[in-house]
């Protein structure tokens, strides 16, 4: 960590004493991440001919098409063509699975699917395969309401979510809620600190000069408190994850986005 970004750290760690303990942002004050940008960034994200992301998004479209595993299947095999028939289909993720009795994200479930039904290896976590599916699917949700943790069945996970969210954790004594909901409207180390709403992923970061998950993100925020990380497959990851699309319900979807 810099020496001004661990001031930043110092000043946030100040304000979040401060203000007291977090509260919830209000549905008629929450902002997506985007309005946070940059022109230029959301420009970049608005273009799909500037956009990096949707790289991703035509390596995604071979990769719908292209057969794998023991059952030698694509996944356009079983779910034809997916500006049709995943359309909507992200902003209900993460979701409840029956066979395991708990909520997966979307990365979960491409990989599910090609376990059960292409009878293939899951893809690695954070690769180029798993995230341009990813991109790909989430592009075709792009417009729609996000809807997830309707299901009654993710209430408890919903709510473990929430208490994650809220618990102060790692050498630096910070919660999620301290930096995304009691400061929202200051900035870290020049940077601006956002709603934490997850209307965009997977994106593009500029800082990593690639694509990303929603789980890199958190597990980057994580390292920045000095606390240590879930891991991706980890039961309060999805959660954690979970809480996070449920708290942006009604927000549409603008995967995939660019941030710095």
């Amino acid at each position: 960590m810099t020496m001004w970004r661990m001031i930043g750290v110092v000043g946030l760690v100040v304000a979040s004493i401060a203000r007291g303990d977090a509260a919830e942002i209000a549905p008629d004050q929450r902002r997506s991440g985007l309005s946070f940008m940059a022109p230029e960034t959301q420009a970049m994200q608005s273009d799909d001919t500037a956009n990096p992301a949707m790289l991703a998004v035509l390596d995604g479209e071979m990769l719908w098409k292209q057969k794998a595993g023991a059952a030698n299947r694509a996944c356009a095999d079983c779910h034809g063509d997916a500006t049709a028939s995943m359309h909507g289909v992200a902003a209900n993720y993460p979701a409840y699975d029956d066979l395991l009795a708990r909520p997966v994200d979307l990365e979960q479930r491409i990989n599910l699917c090609r376990v059960r039904h292409q009878q293939a290896s899951p893809l690695a976590d954070e690769s180029r395969e798993l995230n341009a599916l990813g991109a790909l699917v989430a592009r075709q949700s792009r417009g729609t309401p996000i809807e997830a943790g309707g299901d009654v069945r993710l209430a408890p996970f919903v709510a473990n979510g929430k208490g994650l969210f809220m618990r102060r954790q790692g050498q630096l004594n910070l919660a999620c809620a301290n930096c995304h909901d009691d400061n929202w409207d200051r900035r870290l180390a020049g940077s601006a600190i956002t709603q934490a709403h997850p209307t965009g992923y997977p994106i593009y970061r500029l800082e990593w000069q690639g694509m990303g998950s929603l789980k890199r993100r958190l597990r980057s925020c994580m390292l920045g408190t000095r606390a240590a990380p879930y891991q991706a497959d980890d039961p309060e990851m999805v959660e954690l994850e979970l809480y996070l699309m449920s708290r942006a319900r009604g927000m549409s979807i603008e995967a995939p986005a660019v941030r710095p």
